[in-house]
């Protein structure tokens, strides 16, 4: 079986959250301001928001991080395409702990897990307290972190993902308290939008659902359209509208 036998993974989406372009421009016009000369993207990804930061910073190098071989293989692709991969370097290793630092901007958006212990439940204090230790004075964090909209109900909890439990995420003030004890500043606050869930949630799913559809007796269909349809139920009967996606933008204190 070959790999064009196979359902395609994540090609409809253009960014690995829900993040929409207008919001990305923002963050991009506004880290782009400070100039920075070194910017580090923890689980980047494919690293679209990374590319664009480097387009948007012409004197700007980058590097990012992640565990997936085939996302950074995108990565490294879209950054031949564009003319960025001397600029640029999208390596295969684990964050936790990493000497990669300090520099001037870092993107960490939903994957702070990779700056903590795996064998400890998350703890997003611990990350905030890693990406202060990563960034250089008068730089810039933007972190992308799950929070609570409302407290959601065993119902939901049920819902989500297995073992999902209230302690899991904090509500959106807490979230940024615990930057503040870090020793950032918050400079912009911002939380994805139910449109940008829609389409995140949409688009992640969006090219396996058109294989199964045209793939009904397909070996893999069984087995792919129970894991589809688990991902989807745990969205629209779990989190929906009681996760939210936070967009900070922090500020090194001192």
């Amino acid at each position: 079986m070959t790999d064009l036998d196979l359902p395609p993974r994540l090609g409809n989406l253009t960014f690995h959250g829900p993040l929409s372009e207008a919001r990305a421009v923002r963050m991009i016009q506004r880290l782009a301001a400070t100039e920075p000369a070194t910017v580090l993207d923890i689980g980047c990804g494919w690293g679209e928001l990374l590319l664009r930061v480097l387009e948007a910073a012409p004197a700007a190098t980058g590097v990012g991080l992640d565990i997936n071989a085939e996302d950074l293989a995108r990565g490294r692709e879209l950054a031949k395409e564009r003319g960025l991969d001397a600029r640029v370097a999208f390596v295969e290793e684990s964050a936790l702990g990493t000497t990669r630092g300090p520099v001037d901007a870092i993107l960490c958006l939903g994957s702070s897990q990779a700056l903590c212990d795996p064998e400890q439940p998350h703890d997003p204090a611990v990350a905030l307290r890693e990406l202060r230790r990563l960034v250089r004075p008068g730089g810039r964090v933007v972190l992308g972190e799950g929070f609570w909209q409302r407290t959601p109900t065993d119902e939901e909890l049920a819902g989500m993902w297995p073992g999902a439990q209230v302690g899991d995420h904090l509500g959106l003030g807490a979230l940024v308290d615990l930057a503040i004890e870090a020793g950032f500043r918050p400079a912009w606050i911002e939380t994805g939008s139910r449109e940008e869930w829609e389409e995140f949630e949409s688009g992640y799913r969006h090219d396996t659902e058109l294989w199964l559809a045209a793939h009904p007796d397909h070996p893999l269909a069984a087995e792919t359209r129970r894991r589809v349809d688990r991902q989807r139920a745990t969205w629209l009967n779990g989190y929906r509208d009681v996760l939210g996606m936070a967009y900070l933008t922090l500020v090194p204190v001192g």
